[in-house]
């Protein structure tokens, strides 16, 4: 029953930063297409603050045991990747 609580709350707290990489997605596309372009310095601050943020969040929940290091490493390269290609995307418009 432990364990079963125990994965529980590993696949929930995965799930939640999975959640919260979508959203800086999310938001970076919003923000590319309607107001700013990748060179502008709130692009940047943006993109820096949430990523320090999601990289803080997933750190916290490695120190806790609910993310295997590995995993939250993956999750943050993906984000990057997406983002980089989303930034690409952009320069070639």
């Amino acid at each position: 029953m432990a364990s079963e609580m125990l994965v529980n709350h590993q696949e929930k707290a995965y799930a939640l930063l999975k959640a919260d990489a979508d959203k800086i997605l999310k938001l970076i596309k919003v923000q590319m297409d309607n107001l700013t372009m990748p060179q502008c310095p709130l692009y940047e601050e943006v993109l820096d603050t949430q990523m320090f943020g999601l990289s803080r969040e997933i750190d916290f929940a490695v120190r806790l045991g609910l993310v295997d290091g590995s995993e939250g490493k993956a999750l943050l390269e993906e984000l990057e990747r997406e983002l980089s290609a989303l930034h690409e995307a952009s320069l070639r418009k």
